[in-house]
Formats: structure tokens, C-alpha cells, sequence
């Protein structure tokens, strides 16, 4: 089997620089570090008071919020897929 060629990209998250390395494409590694430092941003600048770690332990909790309201909705319209396909 072939080995996927690994990318490596500088990201900037929440201030601080990041190395990301993956077989994704660097673009796609590249958006989705800026999805994180817009979260992050978010939160920050809605709790100004709260450190870099309470920022990024919040932002965890809501993108999994958006994961599990995402795999819900993708159950639901399997659903709706399979009783329209059973007819």
C-alpha cells in the first residue's frame, strides 16, 4: 500500500502558532484551524475574564455540542431516507 503524503502547515490559534500535520489537503488543514480561532475568539471575547485553557476547554464542549447535533441530524435523515426507500 501507498503511504498518504503528509502536509505540514503554520496555523495561528487563539494568539499562539501551531504546526498542523496531516494527509489532508493544507487548505483544509488551514480551515479548520481558523474554525477553532473563531470559536475561540467567540468565547474569549464573550468571557473576557477566562484563561487560554478555560477558552479552549469551552470551545471543545460547544464544537462537540455542533458534532453531536450534526451526527443527530444525519441519523434522523438516514432515517427518513430508509422509510422513503422501504415504500
Amino acid at each position: 500500500m501507498a503511504e498518504e503524503k503528509k502536509h505540514r502547515v503554520n496555523v495561528k490559534i487563539y494568539h499562539e502558532e501551531y504546526t498542523m500535520c496531516g494527509t489532508a489537503a493544507p487548505d483544509y488543514l488551514k480551515r479548520l484551524a481558523q474554525y477553532v480561532d473563531e470559536k475561540m475568539r467567540q468565547i474569549g471575547a464573550a468571557n473576557s475574564r477566562l484563561g487560554t485553557s478555560k477558552v479552549a476547554i469551552l470551545t471543545a464542549v460547544n464544537l462537540a455540542d455542533e458534532l453531536f447535533r450534526a451526527q443527530k441530524r444525519v441519523r434522523e435523515l438516514e432515517s427518513l431516507f430508509k422509510k422513503k426507500n422501504a415504500k
